[in-house]
């Protein structure tokens, strides 16, 4: 694409013409209808709006999934439109410089989790979260990508996890838990098998498990055990989360992706079980096949799922007078409203929890905690994070429950925030956990 000097932006501007030229190749459309139909389709009723925690929390216009669409369209505008071009002030069309790629910076990544709750209440149907996310690929191209998120994914790329925890430390780690699972099961034989191949399936781990939330991992195992399934952990790859997602580098997806997929050929499982984790099952489960242009060959699914087929087929049982107090469900925006796993994670709190409470909204309409979208890990955000955050907050509040359990780890470590923030004296706790809280041993 030819691009005169004048439509690179100012003379003075800080980004180089390589960088514009590849921050730009997203738009190049080639005849790509569904971004053509979604840049130009936003009518600006106003909905999103109110479906956004970002502008519900601080009311502030610039921070509504409208602006972040005409933001990304009036790029597309500047450079792919005749009008935008010729008479780029006439249709609001903007070049992309230092000024416009600060402010997709602080729009796309700093105000947008990519939960997707503005897409579904839009009212002509336009894909907001897809449009941002074009936008992430433009900064990624741009090399514009906020240094804390990169260095996320720079740790797993380079050291096979998001926390680079040495193999060691994480050896020494599972085998602590292996001792407190065999305690809690009464029986010292008991184990968490690491790189044994041939084993039924291959159990994957948010790296804030090993890191920070060990006991996560026991509460798994205990539940494999009493199950009496046939599983293994990988050293060279447990890894579920995958931050490329967040950083729109599809390259650098697909090459964290194919390291899972690569170890379940290694280590010849059948099937794959991710850990709890919105965004990781959701970037290996649906998004793999796009970034590596393959099917995925080998039944996969959530450890949600696993735990309730367990219990329709009769292999654990729980107790439903051990959870006594009133507990309620945090909805992973990237597992259920873009997933679609809504009814295991309830099917399995029906059976043991007598005195359970669904938040307003709930399911696939339910408000995201405000931690996806890599969140948080851009610390430069965190205020602003934990200020989105006051809607959640005031779902749990008024749910009066005193346990929020939540299938991910990542809202696991929002709501823990959140918690101390507006003081709403609750336990955060993971699906495995509760659950393993009331096995019957």
């Amino acid at each position: 694409m030819r691009i005169a000097n004048s439509e690179m932006g100012t003379a003075n501007s800080e980004l180089t013409r390589e960088q514009i030229l590849k921050g730009l190749e997203p738009l190049g459309t080639n005849g790509d209808s569904k971004l053509l139909t979604h840049l130009n389709s936003c009518v600006h009723c106003g909905l999103c709006a109110e479906s956004c925690l970002f502008y519900l929390a601080t009311k502030d216009p610039r921070l509504t999934p409208a602006r972040k669409v005409d933001l990304v369209a009036s790029i597309y505008k500047r450079y792919h439109t005749f009008s935008g071009k010729y008479l780029p002030g006439l249709v609001g069309a903007r070049n992309l410089d230092t000024a416009t790629a600060d402010e997709m910076v602080d729009l796309l990544f700093g105000s947008c989790t990519g939960c997707g709750r503005c897409t579904m209440h839009c009212s002509i149907g336009v894909d907001i979260s897809y449009l941002v996310s074009v936008g992430r690929k433009m900064l990624s191209n741009m090399d514009l990508v906020p240094s804390t998120l990169q260095s996320t994914v720079k740790a797993a790329i380079d050291t096979g996890n998001n926390m680079a925890i040495p193999t060691a430390d994480f050896v020494d780690t599972v085998k602590w838990m292996e001792e407190e699972m065999a305690d809690e099961v009464g029986n010292p034989e008991a184990s968490i098998p690491i790189d044994q191949p041939g084993k039924r399936i291959l159990y994957t781990l948010n790296p804030r498990e090993p890191k920070f939330y060990p006991l996560s991992i026991s509460a798994m195992a205990k539940i494999f055990y009493m199950a009496g399934e046939s599983w293994t952990l990988s050293t060279r790859m447990y890894d579920v989360t995958n931050y490329a997602f967040f950083s729109g580098n599809r390259e650098e997806a697909g090459l964290i992706a194919n390291r899972l997929w690569k170890e379940m050929e290694h280590l010849q499982c059948e099937s794959l079980v991710l850990g709890e984790c919105g965004h990781g099952t959701r970037a290996f489960r649906w998004e793999s096949p796009n970034y590596l242009d393959r099917g995925v060959p080998f039944p996969v699914m959530s450890s949600v799922e696993c735990i309730a087929n367990y219990i329709r087929e009769g292999k654990i049982r729980l107790d439903p007078e051990k959870i006594t107090e009133k507990v309620t469900i945090h909805d992973p925006c990237n597992l259920v409203r873009n997933g679609g796993v809504i009814g295991a994670q309830r099917f399995i709190l029906e059976q043991f929890v007598p005195d359970f409470i669904e938040m307003i909204p709930s399911g696939a309409d339910n408000h995201c905690c405000g931690g996806g979208g890599g969140m948080l890990s851009m610390s430069e955000y965190n205020e602003r994070r934990i200020g989105a955050g006051a809607i959640k907050a005031e779902q749990i509040r008024k749910t009066g429950a005193k346990i929020v359990v939540t299938p991910c780890h990542n809202c696991v470590d929002q709501l823990i925030q959140l918690n101390a923030a507006y003081k709403l004296d609750v336990k955060i706790q993971t699906m495995a956990e509760i659950v393993a809280e009331a096995l019957i041993i």
